[in-house]
């Protein structure tokens, strides 16, 4: 297999900083930091932030990704000016991420408003292994006179999540005149980082050191001849008391011994061994494209290289947040976004994560249960958002809406309660992949279990049949209505899932038996109409329109909230997102292919696309009705969320959920694979832009590598046992790698 490219920045424009600060970002799922430069600029945000690390400013405020002390940043006086690229003259200009390994390089040349031209050359790299290091080089050339070159760097705790300041210091030191340390804990002393810091230099330069104003400073002054170069290295060592090792007593003195020991590897040597478990990775994950557009290559490229840096992998008791560790957009929160988006790309590469991914909804389950029994119900009510502790981190009021003046209130912790469903089907489709007996039987049956035993306390009865009432859908422009098609046919589909695993299991009371039959028996599930349309709540078709061409030519902004205010969005079939659509995608094999097309071809026009979760699902809804072109337009467009030309798209961090669906667009829509009713389906739908596409994918333990084409489809890989596939709905049995020819009916195959 090949590897990835770049993700290039041709041209420095300071309306883009933070959107590339976050493209750009570099992860390793313990810790993510921003690609801010190294010099300062006043719109830039820095941010340094560790998986697991929330903290509460006030009692008004709710836990948030804490923004650490910066380790980047660095002062630059080239004879006495200060380098930035506001200033002077930039000749040339590149700044590059390698997404292979997961630096980032800065190539540079500036000519001084002084008339010295000077080439400025920065790398840094978030190590893959040890998780905890970070490293940086940097080289300057003095082009065509000698140079007093003055760098200042160090730890900077002035940073702030957006003014909130969630650090005290507690103690600074410079061991052996070399080393720096800083010492940090949570204004509630229930969490503490140490960072640790070591700058490699030439010989016979000379450095001093300072400690004022929450920056612990080393200041290197070196006198530069022309067309000579310096060459600096920075090593770093970020921890917090969330790691397995951490012993309060003697953690600041283990941080120091754990970088001196890196010390002796270098840039280079930590940077080759880093990219080996880069390769690894990619060998397990990489989707390729013959494509005629080959942003299509880069953007699957982008997604897979920032979920490999947003998923914690190194602990259960961490999950993906909305921003990944780019940026403290949504506070670092856990949303729905991780089971629904980006557990299944886990799961069908590296199951054990999305085992992890699971597992921080079971060892949060208690939380769970407390919030359900605080809302008069039974089971388990998870957050909508969440983070460390497990438990509602959703504020109660949102923005201040600018068109009425005032707070809109934010329902979705009290009534936006699919996501106990959505963790239900996560739940048992990574059953169905792995068959991982030992997980269902100890923790997937109890999920399982209160997630149902919720839906059976939530349901109202009315006029002989139960209904669930008082919700907010995935489109959360119609909130507090009453049976949402997504919700009830979710919540159906969870208890249904519960009493067969319960019953497989030997863990059903006749209690529990009985109702959920009579749930699943007088469950109301909304029908198709005379239209063949679902209703997507009780009270939607009633409700008048509005010509919407004006805000979908500016989707993903929320623009027509600037015209209506929450109250009369709600009031109009207006959708933020996919809501029957995502349902059709979740379980499709509920509805045929008559039923799809009418909700699609009703409902998108009604969906404004606001949310950048919507676009790849209307791609896959369209792949599967085989409308190929019109799924591939969907699918670039949810490429563009993060890559497009929009300059402050990506300014708090990437849409960590929508690179998920890239993926998922990809290998649901274009492949058309399916395996929620445990059995593994492909239906391709390739865009004529596309000549082949390979993906590799693990099922049941088997590592499998398919390649598509318009005519064929290949399997590769090692078979332990014999795989039975369905391509169209036909089943084929294979022992062996195997050659699937496809006419173009997509039926009558045969394997070679």
């Amino acid at each position: 297999m090949s590897y990835p490219g770049t993700l290039t920045e041709h041209g420095f424009d300071p309306h883009f900083l933070n959107k590339y600060a976050s493209l750009m970002a570099g992860g390793n799922g313990y810790l993510g930091i921003r690609a801010s430069h190294e010099e300062d600029y006043t719109e830039q945000v820095r941010g340094m932030y560790l998986a697991g690390i929330y903290h509460r400013a006030t009692v008004d405020e709710i836990n948030e990704l804490v923004n650490l002390p910066d380790i980047i940043g660095m002062r630059i006086e080239l004879n006495g000016e200060i380098f930035s690229l506001l200033a002077g003259t930039i000749v040339e200009y590149r700044r590059e991420l390698k997404m292979k390994n997961g630096e980032l390089l800065r190539d540079l040349v500036w000519q001084s408003p002084f008339g010295g031209r000077y080439r400025i050359i920065s790398r840094r790299q978030i190590a893959a292994t040890p998780l905890q290091l970070v490293i940086a080089q940097l080289e300057i050339t003095a082009l065509d006179m000698p140079c007093h070159l003055q760098i200042m760097t160090g730890i900077d705790a002035t940073q702030t999540n957006f003014g909130r300041q969630h650090l005290n210091e507690t103690q600074v030191r410079v061991f052996e005149q070399q080393y720096l340390q800083g010492c940090y804990r949570t204004t509630d002393n229930q969490q503490e980082v140490v960072i640790t810091s070591y700058c490699q230099l030439p010989d016979n330069i000379h450095s001093s050191f300072s400690a004022k104003n929450r920056r612990l400073m080393q200041h290197i002054d070196v006198n530069l001849e022309s067309n000579c170069t310096f060459q600096m290295s920075k090593i770093s060592w970020v921890a917090s008391s969330l790691d397995n090792d951490y012993c309060a007593e003697t953690f600041a003195a283990d941080c120091l011994n754990h970088l001196k020991q890196q010390l002796q590897h270098g840039y280079s040597s930590i940077a080759s061994r880093s990219e080996q478990c880069w390769q690894t990775y990619w060998q397990k994950t990489r989707v390729e494209l013959a494509s005629d557009q080959p942003q299509d290559q880069q953007a699957l490229d982008f997604a897979l290289y920032h979920l490999a840096g947003m998923t914690p992998t190194h602990s259960e008791l961490c999950s993906i947040a909305a921003k990944g560790l780019t940026g403290e957009g949504y506070k670092g929160h856990v949303f729905w976004d991780t089971e629904i988006f980006l557990l299944p790309f886990h799961l069908l590469t590296q199951p054990q994560i999305a085992r992890q991914l699971l597992r921080y909804r079971y060892l949060h389950l208690q939380q769970a249960e407390e919030k359900a029994r605080r809302n008069g119900y039974h089971g388990a009510l998870f957050p909508w958002e969440s983070a460390f502790s497990g438990e509602e981190e959703t504020p109660e009021f949102a923005a201040i809406n600018i068109r009425t003046g005032l707070r809109q209130r934010v329902a979705s912790a009290i009534a936006e309660h699919h996501i106990v469903a959505d963790i239900a089907y996560a739940t048992v489709g990574y059953y169905q992949a792995t068959h991982d007996h030992e997980f269902m039987q100890q923790e997937g049956v109890t999920l399982l279990q209160k997630t149902a035993e919720f839906w059976l306390s939530r349901a109202t009865e009315v006029n002989d049949r139960w209904e669930i009432l008082d919700v907010i859908g995935p489109d959360e422009y119609t909130e507090h209505i009453d049976n949402n098609a997504y919700t009830n046919y979710m919540a159906h589909y969870n208890v249904q899932q519960a009493l067969a695993f319960m019953q497989q299991y030997g863990k059903i009371d006749t209690a529990f038996e009985k109702q959920a039959n009579d749930f699943l028996h007088r469950l109301y599930l909304p029908k198709p109409n005379d239209h063949l349309v679902i209703p997507q709540d009780d009270s939607f078709f009633s409700k008048p329109t509005i010509d919407l061409n004006r805000y979908k030519a500016r989707q993903g902004s929320q623009s027509i909230l600037l015209d209506y205010s929450r109250a009369e969005v709600n009031e109009m079939q207006i959708l933020k997102q996919a809501d029957v659509i995502m349902l059709l995608h979740l379980l499709p094999e509920l509805f045929d292919a008559q039923v799809k097309a009418a909700n699609f071809n009703y409902y998108e026009p009604r969906t404004i696309h606001d949310s950048s979760l919507s676009k790849a699902i209307h791609a896959i809804i369209a792949s599967q009705g085989q409308q190929s072109e019109l799924a591939y337009q969907f699918y670039q467009q949810a490429c563009l969320i993060d890559l497009g030309p929009v300059p402050h798209s990506s300014d708090e961090g990437i849409h960590a959920a929508a690179l998920g669906a890239i993926w998922l667009g990809v290998l649901f829509g274009f492949a058309g694979l399916h395996y929620q009713q445990g059995e593994l389906h492909l239906n391709p739908q390739l865009p004529t832009q596309w000549q082949h596409l390979r993906f590799p994918l693990n099922w049941r333990g088997q590592q499998l590598h398919f390649t598509l084409t318009h005519d064929q489809i290949q399997i590769d890989g090692v078979l332990s046992q014999p795989l039975t596939i369905y391509i169209a709905g036909q089943a084929h049995t294979i022992t062996q790698p195997s050659t699937i020819n496809r006419n173009e009916n997509n039926e009558n195959c045969h394997c070679t």
